[in-house]
C-alpha cells in the first residue's frame, strides 16, 4: 500500500509475516541495470531512539516489481551479488548527495 502525506513524503506500508503493518518513508528509488529498487526508512521506529541517528543505518532496500494487477510490490533481495550492486549504488548516491549539499553550502557563504 502506498500513501501520500503532506510535504510530498511517500509512505509505504509493508505487512510482515505476522500480519503487522509497518510504515516506511520512500527515501529514493534507484535503477541498477534493468531493475528498480526502493530505499525505505522506518517511520514507526522506537520513540526512545535518538532522532539524530543517520537514516542510512536503518534504511532498507527492496526490489520493486509489478504484480499481475499492475501494482507495485516490494521484494526482498535474496541474491548476495545483486544486494552488493544495489548497496554500492545507494552508497554512491549518498556520497553524491553529500557533495551536492556541501556545494550548496559553499555557494551560500
Amino acid at each position: 500500500m502506498v500513501e501520500d502525506f503532506e510535504d510530498d513524503v511517500e509512505v509505504i506500508v509493508l505487512t510482515d509475516e505476522d500480519g503487522v503493518d509497518h510504515e516506511f518513508e520512500l527515501i529514493e528509488t534507484l535503477r541498477v541495470g534493468d531493475r528498480e529498487y526502493a530505499v525505505l526508512a522506518p517511520l514507526d521506529g522506537d520513540e526512545d531512539e535518538g532522532e539524530d541517528e543517520d537514516f542510512e543505518d536503518e534504511a532498507i532496500i527492496l526490489r520493486v516489481e509489478t504484480d499481475e494487477n499492475g501494482e507495485r510490490v516490494f521484494v526482498d533481495i535474496e541474491d548476495d551479488e545483486e544486494w552488493e550492486r544495489v548497496a554500492e549504488a545507494w552508497e554512491a548516491s549518498c556520497e553524491e548527495e553529500d557533495w551536492d549539499e556541501e556545494d550548496e553550502e559553499d555557494e551560500e557563504e
